[in-house]
């Protein structure tokens, strides 16, 4: 049996030996490193964890490793553990696409923190997301159509936004989950699970409308000008 040295994520043991009962090919990075997710149970508390495992070195082809995962030895002179699947890997909270970086970071976070019940975590990411999103909808400094407590709230904010028609008014009933003051129970953390589910509809819908839907009919007008042009041609 295939073993491997490291530290244990269920009984915190360090530099302990496991035994690999299972691996599966997951990707290739680089177009020759090997990642791999390998079932290993601890010697110490015989408690399983699936690693994510990666290959050290390019001068080994993917038969090589599957041989040595599958045979007694050490492994860890040709492939590595560079991390454990969690409760963070579970991927059921779709993300809107075409997001900045900085927001599709953000937003994902977020998610990460409901999937393992943070739910005042995720809110706070989920509020983050839309402060970030709405500053760039305001006036100028000079329009004295808005006031400093409104650039400054987000709750306020969103009001003036709705009724200055800088965001689309069919998203303000969804927008209720953010209070007026801002003082929703992030600070106090006493958010709930459905606290968070509407922070999240909200915050989807709101990211589709100002960053996936003009992308993606960006995307489709570029086709059909290349459409134009090839018959033109």
């Amino acid at each position: 049996m295939a073993e491997t040295v490291g530290n244990c994520p269920r009984c915190g043991a360090h530099h302990v030996t496991f035994d690999v009962r299972g691996a599966e090919f997951r990707y290739l990075r680089y177009s020759w490193q090997h990642w791999y997710e390998v079932f290993i149970v601890c010697r110490r508390c015989q408690m399983g964890t699936i690693g994510v495992f990666a290959q050290r070195d390019s001068k080994y082809g993917r038969s090589t490793i599957d041989n040595l995962l599958c045979n007694p030895g050490n492994i860890d002179s040709i492939i590595q553990r560079e991390g454990t699947i969690t409760l963070k890997d579970v991927a059921d909270r779709a993300s809107p696409g075409q997001l900045p970086v900085e927001l599709d970071k953000i937003f994902k976070e977020a998610t990460t923190c409901m999937t393992v019940e943070c739910w005042n975590a995720a809110a706070t990411m989920f509020r983050l997301c839309i402060d970030i999103a709405t500053k760039p909808l305001l006036p100028e400094d000079t329009d004295n159509t808005i006031n400093s407590h409104q650039r400054r709230n987000l709750g306020p904010r969103l009001e003036w936004l709705f009724a200055n028609a800088r965001i689309s008014t069919e998203l303000q009933s969804l927008s209720t989950c953010i209070r007026e003051d801002g003082n929703d129970g992030a600070h106090r953390g006493s958010l709930t699970k459905e606290d968070a589910e509407d922070l999240y509809d909200f915050t989807f819908e709101l990211l589709e409308r100002m960053f996936t839907e003009p992308a993606r009919l960006a995307a489709a007008e570029r086709r059909r000008a290349e459409r134009r042009r090839q018959t033109e041609g």
